[in-house]
């Protein structure tokens, strides 16, 4: 893999802090792991300068994204568990070029760590070649990075970018999104990747919970509330994009509802969402009562318990919801599409 490459590490290295020795080690230990994701388009081996894959044709564009999963790492720490935040990751990057109507065709990844821990390196691994499997999406670079002196002790970061394809005829941009429009919202696992420095300020500091109490009104404890793996909408989108015409995609990440559904809308366009359409998840109440958290603030932070917003024509409505539902997708009409000037109002 790109970053990772095989050596010998002297002793005064080690004395700073920086042990390669045991990072190589540790890199050959998950090597099988990694080509365990490789898909037919991935090319060659682990080890090069940079990883290779097969162009995906002239008639298609290329879409990339790079994010982290943030602070949600502090909580796995917290827990002493690490197994999903990988996942959480190529899921994340994956639901932000489905937007765009892409499909994945490969990833990489950065970890840096204070001083390389392998038990929680394998674990991240694990967690990202799992992710990249089930997605149909290679893990062919990375770079794993032992920092010392800019990492706090015990901690690491985790970031990824990922490349996908989509030909040009089925571009998704929500530049056909029109008035009378209706927005679907399927259901999010939890608070996925954002709003960790807000929800574990309220959780931990103000309400007091350690990683292993239960969390009030669900029968979880807040390390299985907090860590429930962000999802991927890969399977779901691809069933409804068979079916019918997907106008504009919006995934609800940092921002929320306000600022992540404002990227799709035309001038003249604007778009309300109903609040009063679904019901959010107890996690969400929790940090709402318990933070005295404004209400807007909420929506404009979180999910809310939907994850993926989909505008479709009002015609198609019907067989959109009856195509999610088919594919297992609690999905529900949360909002229309109106005349404005390309905001989103929070109703109901």
């Amino acid at each position: 893999m790109s970053g990772r490459k095989s050596g010998r590490g002297g002793k005064a290295y080690k004395r700073a802090g920086v042990d390669i020795v045991a990072k190589m080690d540790a890199l050959r230990a998950v090597k099988r792991m990694i080509r365990g994701t490789f898909t037919p388009g991935a090319v060659g081996d682990i080890g090069l300068f940079g990883g290779l894959f097969r162009s995906p044709g002239r008639h298609h564009l290329l879409v990339s994204s790079t994010d982290g999963v943030g602070t949600k790492l502090k909580v796995a720490g917290l827990a002493g568990r690490h197994d999903t935040v990988g996942e959480d990751l190529v899921n994340h990057c994956v639901n932000d070029i489905l937007v765009q109507g892409a499909e994945p065709l490969f990833f990489l990844d950065y970890i840096g760590m204070s001083r390389l821990n392998p038990d929680v390196f394998r674990e991240v691994m694990d967690g990202l070649c799992r992710g990249c499997r089930r997605n149909g999406c290679a893990l062919i670079g990375g770079e794993t990075a032992e920092l010392p002196n800019l990492y706090p002790a015990g901690e690491y970061d985790l970031v990824g970018t990922i490349v996908g394809s989509v030909a040009r005829k089925d571009l998704v941009t929500g530049r056909q999104i029109r008035p009378g429009d209706v927005l679907i919202g399927l259901p999010s696992s939890g608070l996925h990747t954002n709003g960790y420095s807000l929800a574990r300020r309220v959780i931990f500091d103000r309400a007091g919970l350690k990683p292993g109490d239960r969390l009030p009104g669900t029968r979880h404890t807040v390390a299985q509330a907090l860590l429930a793996v962000h999802r991927s909408y890969l399977t779901p989108i691809r069933e409804l994009k068979k079916r019918l015409p997907i106008r504009g995609m919006a995934h609800i990440t940092g921002g929320g509802f306000p600022d992540n559904i404002a990227r799709l809308l035309p001038p003249g366009v604007c778009a309300v969402v109903d609040r009063s359409t679904w019901r959010p998840p107890a996690l969400f109440r929790f940090i709402h009562e318990a933070g005295r958290v404004d209400r807007d603030e909420m929506y404009r932070v979180f999910n809310m318990g939907i994850g993926l917003v989909v505008f479709v024509r009002e015609l198609h409505a019907v067989e959109a919801l009856e195509t999610l539902r088919g594919a297992g997708e609690k999905a529900v009409v949360i909002g229309l599409a109106e005349k404005g000037k390309g905001e989103v109002v929070l109703a109901g």
